[in-house]
């Protein structure tokens, strides 16, 4: 039983090693800042993934086992939250292929504000303006 799961271990400490190199390798490779983004987090979030687990196999009945859980819950917590922020940033600094959109939800976003048309909660605080 110990040998499998060696095997099962190296097995997952080897593939989220190999999805952490093709991040890496896509952060320096990819052109603009969200391509760059998508490389950092989809496959290094699914490889750090992989190699926790690998990790919790291999730990088994020790107490560091809670810790590597904890990492894993707050890097799927925090992982989106950070590439929504940095992709707002990249937009709004231009710094991104916009040949490369099908439709860009935030370029409509940003002439209604500029022509004033969206209002928000604190421009109305009594709510008088809901339709509905």
């Amino acid at each position: 039983m110990s040998t499998l799961s060696d095997i099962v271990t190296g097995t997952l400490i080897f593939l989220g090693s190999l999805l952490a190199l093709t991040a890496a390798i896509g952060v320096v490779r990819f052109p603009d800042t969200l391509s760059r983004m998508h490389a950092a987090t989809k496959p290094q979030v699914i490889g750090l993934i992989l190699i926790l687990l690998g990790a919790f196999n291999s730990l088994r009945g020790n107490v560091d086992i809670w810790m590597i859980a904890l990492v894993g819950i707050f890097t799927v917590l925090t992982a989106p939250i950070i590439a929504h922020t940095v992709g707002q940033v990249a937009y709004r600094e231009q710094r991104m292929r916009s040949d490369l959109f099908m439709v860009d939800e935030l370029e409509a976003q940003g002439a209604e504000e500029a022509d004033g048309h969206h209002r928000d909660a604190a421009d109305d605080p009594a709510g008088t303006d809901r339709q509905g």
